[in-house]
């Protein structure tokens, strides 16, 4: 599976609010290592690699998610559906440390 994380710059130069907003959720959530590769779709340059990849999955907003899987591509432009179809089996650091400690009582955290 290869995942395509697509943030946008607005025309005035300034980053996607929204953008910012999921990728943060993306830090926090311990999923940023799942993304392969984010581009940039920046309004002010329609060549830009982001722009040309929304243009080819017909993506009207962003940010977005290309899922490359087994010759098969999905677009999520909500993030929570892509968290919750795509990243929902994934744990993240934080949950499988806690796993492990449970799984192992005599373990404590350090």
């Amino acid at each position: 599976m290869h995942i395509t994380f697509v943030k946008k710059i607005l025309a005035n130069g300034e980053p996607c609010q929204k953008c910012q907003d999921v990728e943060q959720r993306l830090i926090a959530s311990d999923y940023m290592d799942k993304i392969d590769e984010i581009l940039v779709a920046d309004e002010r340059d329609i060549e830009s690699a982001g722009m040309k990849l929304a243009v080819e999955v017909k993506a009207t907003r962003a940010p977005f998610f290309v899922v490359d899987s087994q010759g098969e591509r999905k677009v999520y432009t909500v993030y929570f559906k892509f968290a919750k179809e795509v990243l929902g089996n994934a744990q993240s650091k934080q949950d499988e440390g806690k796993e492990i400690l449970n799984d192992n009582p005599d373990l404590d955290f350090i």
